[in-house]
Protein backbone atom coordinates (compact mmCIF):
# COMPACT_ATOMS: atom_id res chain seq x y z
CA UNK A 1 0.00 0.00 0.00
CA UNK A 2 1.36 3.30 -0.78
CA UNK A 3 1.40 6.01 2.00
CA UNK A 4 1.70 8.92 -0.47
CA UNK A 5 0.14 10.40 -3.35
CA UNK A 6 2.07 12.37 -6.29
CA UNK A 7 0.65 14.46 -9.34
CA UNK A 8 3.22 15.55 -12.01
CA UNK A 9 1.35 18.00 -13.55
CA UNK A 10 1.73 19.41 -17.43
CA UNK A 11 3.59 16.24 -18.88
CA UNK A 12 2.58 16.97 -22.33
CA UNK A 13 4.82 14.95 -23.67
CA UNK A 14 4.60 12.11 -21.42
CA UNK A 15 8.53 11.89 -20.75
CA UNK A 16 8.32 12.65 -17.08
CA UNK A 17 8.09 8.94 -15.90
CA UNK A 18 10.97 8.13 -18.61
CA UNK A 19 13.31 10.89 -17.63
CA UNK A 20 14.25 9.56 -13.68
CA UNK A 21 14.37 5.81 -11.95
CA UNK A 22 10.83 6.22 -10.07
CA UNK A 23 11.60 2.60 -9.08
CA UNK A 24 12.90 3.47 -5.71
CA UNK A 25 9.18 5.37 -4.86
CA UNK A 26 6.88 2.67 -6.42
CA UNK A 27 6.11 0.62 -3.23
CA UNK A 28 5.71 4.44 -1.36
CA UNK A 29 4.01 6.96 -3.66
CA UNK A 30 1.06 6.67 -6.15
CA UNK A 31 2.24 8.23 -9.01
CA UNK A 32 -0.47 10.53 -11.13
CA UNK A 33 0.79 12.08 -14.86
CA UNK A 34 -1.57 15.15 -15.67
CA UNK A 35 -0.51 15.21 -19.56
CA UNK A 36 -3.08 18.35 -20.46
CA UNK A 37 -3.00 21.02 -18.94
CA UNK A 38 -5.39 21.48 -15.78
CA UNK A 39 -6.50 25.01 -16.58
CA UNK A 40 -8.13 27.42 -13.86
CA UNK A 41 -7.63 27.18 -10.25
CA UNK A 42 -11.28 25.53 -9.43
CA UNK A 43 -9.94 22.68 -11.96
CA UNK A 44 -6.43 22.42 -10.23
CA UNK A 45 -8.36 22.14 -6.82
CA UNK A 46 -10.31 19.10 -7.84
CA UNK A 47 -8.01 17.66 -9.34
CA UNK A 48 -5.26 17.53 -7.05
CA UNK A 49 -7.69 16.85 -3.59
CA UNK A 50 -5.51 14.30 -1.85
CA UNK A 51 -2.33 14.65 -3.30
CA UNK A 52 0.22 15.61 -0.86
CA UNK A 53 3.13 15.69 -3.71
CA UNK A 54 2.89 17.70 -6.67
CA UNK A 55 5.92 18.10 -9.19
CA UNK A 56 5.08 21.40 -11.00
CA UNK A 57 6.76 22.02 -14.50
CA UNK A 58 8.10 25.41 -14.49
CA UNK A 59 5.19 27.92 -14.69
CA UNK A 60 2.09 26.01 -16.69
CA UNK A 61 0.09 25.95 -13.56
CA UNK A 62 -0.31 28.39 -11.06
CA UNK A 63 -0.17 27.81 -6.91
CA UNK A 64 -1.60 31.36 -5.70
CA UNK A 65 -2.50 31.63 -1.90
CA UNK A 66 -6.41 30.66 -2.88
CA UNK A 67 -5.15 27.29 -4.38
CA UNK A 68 -2.69 26.39 -1.65
CA UNK A 69 -5.28 26.97 0.93
CA UNK A 70 -7.29 24.42 -1.06
CA UNK A 71 -5.00 22.02 -0.91
CA UNK A 72 -5.10 20.74 2.28
CA UNK A 73 -3.23 17.44 2.01
CA UNK A 74 -0.16 18.92 0.20
CA UNK A 75 2.99 18.72 2.22
CA UNK A 76 5.54 19.28 -0.72
CA UNK A 77 5.55 20.92 -4.08
CA UNK A 78 8.38 20.25 -6.31
CA UNK A 79 9.40 22.90 -9.02
CA UNK A 80 11.47 22.29 -12.38
CA UNK A 81 13.83 25.41 -12.12
CA UNK A 82 15.13 27.55 -8.94
CA UNK A 83 12.52 29.83 -9.46
CA UNK A 84 8.97 30.02 -10.15
CA UNK A 85 6.56 33.46 -10.35
CA UNK A 86 3.15 30.78 -10.08
CA UNK A 87 3.80 29.34 -6.89
CA UNK A 88 3.21 31.65 -3.62
CA UNK A 89 6.19 30.38 -1.66
CA UNK A 90 4.91 32.70 1.77
CA UNK A 91 1.52 31.02 1.49
CA UNK A 92 3.27 27.58 0.91
CA UNK A 93 5.47 28.38 4.04
CA UNK A 94 2.10 29.55 6.28
CA UNK A 95 0.79 26.08 5.75
CA UNK A 96 3.77 24.04 6.48
CA UNK A 97 4.17 22.95 2.56
CA UNK A 98 7.71 22.96 1.80
CA UNK A 99 8.81 23.44 -2.27
CA UNK A 100 11.93 22.46 -3.46
CA UNK A 101 13.45 23.19 -6.71
CA UNK A 102 15.97 21.69 -8.80
CA UNK A 103 18.81 22.86 -10.36
CA UNK A 104 18.91 24.03 -14.31
CA UNK A 105 20.41 20.81 -16.32
CA UNK A 106 22.78 21.09 -19.20
CA UNK A 107 20.07 18.78 -21.09
CA UNK A 108 17.80 21.35 -22.86
CA UNK A 109 14.13 20.46 -22.38
CA UNK A 110 11.82 18.60 -25.20
CA UNK A 111 10.45 20.64 -27.59
CA UNK A 112 7.05 21.62 -27.12
CA UNK A 113 4.30 20.53 -29.35
CA UNK A 114 3.51 23.28 -31.36
CA UNK A 115 7.40 23.23 -32.37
Amino acid sequence: MTSHRCAILDDYQNVALKMADWSKVTGDVDIKVFSEHLGGADNVVKALQGFDIVCAMRERTGFPRAVIEKLPDLKLLITTGMRNASIDVAAAKERGVLVAARPASAIPPPASPSG
